[in-house]
């Protein structure tokens, strides 16, 4: 019998989407709004910036920042810091103009 080393620990489940407005939600009423960090192209922008927007990205791997909204919620507008390997929340605050 050979040995296969040690079990890995258990990665720990999503819990509820913590909205600061409403208190813990489940995902489901939230919305994926995309990439804070990416600048939309302005009026005038060429189909190439366009498409360079929508889909060139970079698939990072660990914490991301990301806009969510609270479709069946308040309907507030959030950023999100998700890990994106465990889809584990560290923390959410409204996003602001």
């Amino acid at each position: 019998m050979t040995d296969a080393g040690p079990t890995p620990a258990p990665t720990p489940a999503p819990g509820p989407f913590p909205c600061p407005f409403c208190g813990p939600r489940d995902e489901a009423e939230f919305r994926y709004g995309g990439d804070p960090d990416v600048a939309r192209p302005g009026p005038g922008s060429s189909d190439e910036d366009w498409a360079r927007y929508l889909y060139v990205r970079e698939n990072r791997r660990g914490l991301a920042r990301e806009y969510w909204v609270h479709a069946q919620g308040c309907g507030l507008w959030l950023i999100a810091e998700r890990d994106s390997v465990t889809h584990l929340i560290h923390s959410v605050r409204e996003a602001t103009p």
